[in-house]
């Protein structure tokens, strides 16, 4: 069973799990070699709520195959920068997992997300529609951590009327961050920053013409922002950005549900 650290205490307090097995998921050094070409991560769920991910880029669909084996009945893997033959290939080695090709984040995810209630709530705004699938690839990222996600794209500075009634659902909503993916000179997230009260992490892509096309240019122009509370991540990174928001969401909520119990002991 994939399970997080806080959950791992949780069952053992309520009794559904017994110590051994407690301190088996709680190890740190759950590694485990694949063929000579990976090293699969399997403790880094427990330890920081994030899955294994696997860059699929260049790697062969036999490596990506192999990899896929190595995920335990209950586990949950992501490939990302996978092609419909990366699927092809893990679909053939993994008989008893379940396995699915995202076409809008061009990703493979092999198990499930345990189903359990979600832990908050994350914005995902693209600047035009170029920028969908590394959006898409952060949206599936912040899933797998157990956040819902509302989304809203093609809604960039070229046409500013778009912009304003996605922001204000998303702020209605009370998202805990915003996620805004934007390629050209990248300036959506300054933006959104400049308006919300939530953190926002900025996504440059490699979406453009000519000289700094390739991202450069919305890289540097998100990182000399003037709108305090924005974080930029590397250029198409939508994994970092989709695991930094639901980290983000995650700890907020479990700062609230300890001060609730705090509160809770204090009355008593």
């Amino acid at each position: 069973m994939s399970m997080s650290i806080r959950d791992v205490l949780e069952a053992l307090e309520k009794g559904e799990i017994s110590v051994a097995e407690a301190e088996k998921a709680l190890r740190l050094d759950y590694m485990e070699k694949v063929n000579d070409h990976t090293v699969m991560d399997h403790g880094r769920r427990m330890r920081k709520d994030i899955p294994e991910v696997v860059y699929a880029l260049a790697k062969s669909p036999e490596m990506a195959a192999d990899i896929a084996k190595s995920v335990p009945k209950g586990g949950y893997l992501l490939i990302s920068r996978a092609t419909k033959e990366h699927y092809n290939a893990v679909v053939r080695a993994v008989k008893d997992n379940d396995v699915t090709y995202h076409d809008k984040a061009e990703a493979v995810s092999v198990g499930s997300v345990t189903a359990k209630k979600k832990k908050g709530v994350i914005g995902i705004i693209t600047a035009g529609s170029s920028d969908i699938r590394v959006a898409e690839e952060a949206k599936l990222m912040a899933e797998a951590m157990g956040c819902r996600c509302i989304t809203s794209y093609d809604v960039g500075v070229a046409g500013m009327h778009r912009f304003l009634e996605p922001m204000k659902m998303m702020l209605d909503e009370n998202v805990d961050a915003i996620i805004v993916v934007a390629g050209m000179e990248g300036a959506l997230p300054s933006v959104v920053a400049s308006l919300a009260s939530a953190p926002v992490i900025g996504v440059p892509t490699s979406t453009g013409y000519g000289y700094g096309g390739n991202g450069e240019a919305a890289l540097m122009c998100m990182l000399q922002t003037c709108s305090p509370g924005l974080a930029v991540v590397n250029i198409d990174n939508g994994i970092g950005a989709g695991s930094m928001a639901a980290m983000i969401s995650i700890r907020r909520h479990q700062n609230e549900k300890e001060c609730r119990k705090e509160a809770g002991r204090e009355r008593k």
